[in-house]
């Protein structure tokens, strides 16, 4: 039997209906496409004062291998813990990568005006988030190390709780999948909800 020609409908199609995303020189998924279809380049180029503080050594910025590039996301800093009813300790301890994707999925749910209290339909997060050097970060300061809760600090930082988290806040009831595939988690997470929906 050969396969259906792929301009007609199968039923087994999957739509895009809401999109979120913060990306280097755009604050969401429009203003990025508008810089992909412009050729632009989205990178900052550090200067030694941003280098310094990074805490970036003379003699590593020295090296002619060293790339004075980075990918900065805009607003990363701007979370609004009191609209996701987090206490300020709480927002102030949630890695920032898991901040971004608390926002970034409400965002996805508001473009494809899904309200999660309303919707018919079961919800779904399928994601995953690399390893940062947050909790490092949390842990140098040893006065600030000895005020945070074991159990407090991991839920705050370890990434197996991206995706639960984000269910609990926006009360979403479908499968809440965190994924860990190294640099294919993305596109892993994308086709494990695909299957999902297809697997009603």
């Amino acid at each position: 039997m050969s396969a259906p020609p792929r301009d007609r409908p199968t039923g087994m199609e999957i739509a895009v209906v809401g999109m979120g995303g913060r990306f280097p020189g755009a604050p969401d998924p429009a203003a990025f496409w508008r810089n992909l279809r412009a050729g632009a380049d989205s990178l900052t180029r550090l200067t030694d004062a941003d280098l310094d503080g990074a805490g970036v050594s003379a003699e590593e910025r020295a090296d002619p291998r060293y790339v004075r590039v980075r990918g900065v996301l805009p607003d990363y800093d701007r979370f609004d813990a009191g609209f996701f009813e987090m206490a300020a300790r709480e927002a102030a301890l949630l890695d920032p990568q898991q901040r971004l994707f608390l926002e970034v999925a409400w965002e996805a749910l508001e473009d494809a005006g899904h309200d999660p209290a309303r919707f018919g339909g079961r919800v779904g997060v399928f994601g995953g988030c690399g390893t940062a050097g947050y909790l490092a970060w949390l842990l140098s300061d040893p006065r600030r190390a000895r005020s945070i809760d074991p159990i407090e600090l991991r839920l705050a930082t370890d990434r197996d709780f991206l995706t639960t988290r984000v269910s609990y806040k926006l009360g979403l009831e479908g499968p809440s999948v965190n994924v860990q595939t190294a640099c294919s988690t993305a596109l892993v997470a994308v086709h494990l909800a695909c299957q999902s929906l297809r697997g009603g």
